[in-house]
């Protein structure tokens, strides 16, 4: 979705409203399709005193499978997106400032997508305290305790022996 910032950079508008929803369905992470329902993107663009910045919050259900248990999980997400637009830039060192729009086109589906993946975690979790799987049976420690007997260290069988364990 192209939005032309013409008037915006201009100074002839000082505001522009957004209300968007974006169909990421076909977006793979980690070989899985987790945008399963439309991304909603609300928020505004504005020029005060000549500087032209976006402020937005995209809001997601994220549908994957959790690194620790492999329980499928979804989890709703706010992603945060600020940016302060520009035409163009006299000095390369603020380009990490600064959104270049070149064009005076803002493609805004594209910028969401970009946020989502800078904002998602690098660990997927069903639940913030997800205790994983036992890594001898498999058991989900999130839904039953398992039964096997806690290995010992050889390093520390010394030490057991002598507390009478």
């Amino acid at each position: 979705m192209l939005i032309s910032l013409e008037r915006l950079f201009a100074g002839d508008q000082t505001r522009l409203e957004l209300d968007s929803e974006f169909d990421f369905s076909r977006e793979k992470v980690n070989g899985v399709c987790p945008f399963q329902e439309p991304v909603k993107v609300k928020g505004t663009i504005e020029n005060r005193a000549g500087i032209v910045s976006l402020e937005a919050e995209a809001k997601l259900v994220y549908h994957a499978f959790c690194d620790r248990c492999a329980k499928e999980a979804e989890r709703e997400y706010t992603v945060s997106m600020e940016h302060i637009l520009v035409p163009s830039l006299s000095d390369e060192a603020d380009a990490d400032e600064y959104l270049v729009l070149e064009d005076q086109q803002l493609d805004l589906e594209q910028l969401a997508l970009e946020d989502i993946y800078l904002f998602l975690p690098s660990k997927f979790l069903c639940v913030d305290d997800c205790k994983g799987i036992c890594p001898q049976c498999g058991t989900n420690l999130n839904e039953d305790s398992c039964r096997c007997k806690k290995e010992v260290d050889p390093r520390l069988e010394a030490l057991l022996s002598m507390l009478g364990e």
